[in-house]
């Protein structure tokens, strides 16, 4: 009962004495504030930059490998063959082959004449969340001899202004193609394929990749994506395709290469991680800085308050009491300033999340660490000044000025 009520009167003590000194106990915070502010918006700000890029890149190609048939000089690309024989791998949910050029697209006498054409299937619109209007592909749509399309945002302005897309047609490449749907705004995917063909793109058509095949005058497919059930087999299911691939180009290994996004994801995980790290550990340099200003204020306070000390002592307060006070100061300090630090720290990660355009979402990890360092720091940089305090001798401290 005596320790809980020495603990609570050397709290009231310690609030005390920093109300008396207001200016200069600001003054000291003031780096702690500085250094948990720089923490925790860094931290994050960087969370929040890392998780809307691996969002991005995770609808790309998450859960997908990306085959990509370069092809030998006794064979060119995929057959429909290899392509079955991919597709009856066990833990792959489905392929979609793809087939990509350049073509102009026309409705009217209006022209579009560098748009791009990406050759689909059924399973990517199964696969892939796009649609915004309309319908994507079905199976009955992949005979090669079915004309239906999906255009994006950009052929449905140039092309059918002020009119409903869905149901009319236009010619591409002098054949006449039935919209039946339309590509969300957000496809990022289809954005990047597009600006990958180089040049001034007028906006991206999807048509069934047979037809696409047809009018690049190919009889394979170079490129395939291949769609996993459960990540955990994506190695087992790359070694199968690997098998398939090996034997289709007659053992050639160079004819062919895969492409596993969750790799990539992995390695950016790390990366964001590592720079998320090395910006903390810059940031809290400011907190050290703080902390050698909250012992520099402990010592000068220890200093003047010297006869408060002898006094104390004389009228029984034990060594250990003394130093409680002056380092329950020290943590009370650092604490605030820790505490408005946290705060003035989240404000601006939300405010830059608005600017940057990201998501913000609080850190309970960075805001343990933002009071962890406060308390850290109060406590190691008020040992030594309280220490100092409780080893005063009484009759010193008495006679000192």
């Amino acid at each position: 009962m005596r320790r809980t009520s020495v603990f609570s009167e050397s709290i009231k003590m310690s609030f005390q004495n920093i109300l008396s000194n207001k200016m200069r106990s600001f003054l000291t915070t003031l780096g702690i504030i500085i250094g948990v502010t720089a923490v925790i918006s860094l931290i994050t700000i960087v969370q929040g930059v890392t998780d809307y890029v691996m969002g991005q890149f995770s609808e790309m190609g998450a859960g997908k490998l990306t085959v990509t048939a370069y092809g030998t000089a006794l064979k060119t690309g995929l057959s429909e063959s290899d392509l079955a024989q991919i597709s009856q791998i066990e833990h792959i949910t489905g392929i979609s082959p793809t087939a990509s050029l350049t073509a102009s697209a026309a409705r009217n006498g209006e022209v579009l004449e560098n748009v791009s054409i990406n050759g689909k299937n059924d399973m990517y619109f199964r696969s892939n969340d796009i649609i915004s209007y309309g319908r994507g592909f079905t199976p009955l749509d992949m005979a090669g001899d079915v004309y239906v399309c999906v255009i994006d945002d950009d052929v449905a302005k140039g092309l059918f202004l002020g009119e409903n897309p869905v149901g009319q047609t236009l010619m591409i490449n002098g054949f006449s193609y039935t919209v039946v749907g339309i590509e969300g705004t957000n496809n990022d995917l289809m954005a990047a394929m597009s600006l990958s063909m180089g040049g001034d793109i007028d906006g991206s058509v999807i048509i069934p990749y047979k037809n696409a095949l047809k009018m690049t005058g190919a009889a394979n497919v170079t490129t395939l994506e291949v769609y996993i059930a459960d990540t955990n087999y994506t190695n087992q299911i790359i070694d199968d395709i690997e098998d398939v691939l090996y034997t289709a180009f007659n053992g050639n290994d160079d004819g062919y290469s895969i492409f596993n996004m969750d790799e990539l994801l992995d390695v950016m995980n790390t990366m964001y991680g590592m720079m998320g790290t090395m910006l903390a550990g810059i940031a809290s340099i400011a907190l050290l800085v703080g902390g050698i200003g909250i012992m520099n204020m402990m010592l000068v306070s220890v200093t003047e308050r010297t006869k408060e000390i002898g006094l104390r002592k004389a009228l029984g307060a034990e060594p250990m009491q003394i130093q409680l006070q002056f380092l329950m100061e020290s943590v009370v300090l650092s604490l605030v300033g820790g505490a408005v630090g946290i705060v003035l720290g989240l404000i601006i990660s939300f405010v830059a999340a608005i600017l940057l355009g990201t998501t913000f979402s609080i850190s309970w990890g960075a805001i343990a660490i933002g009071f962890g360092f406060s308390a850290g720091v109060g406590i190691l940089f008020g040992w030594a000044p309280a220490k100092k305090a409780s080893e005063l001798n009484p009759i010193d401290a008495l006679r000192s000025e």
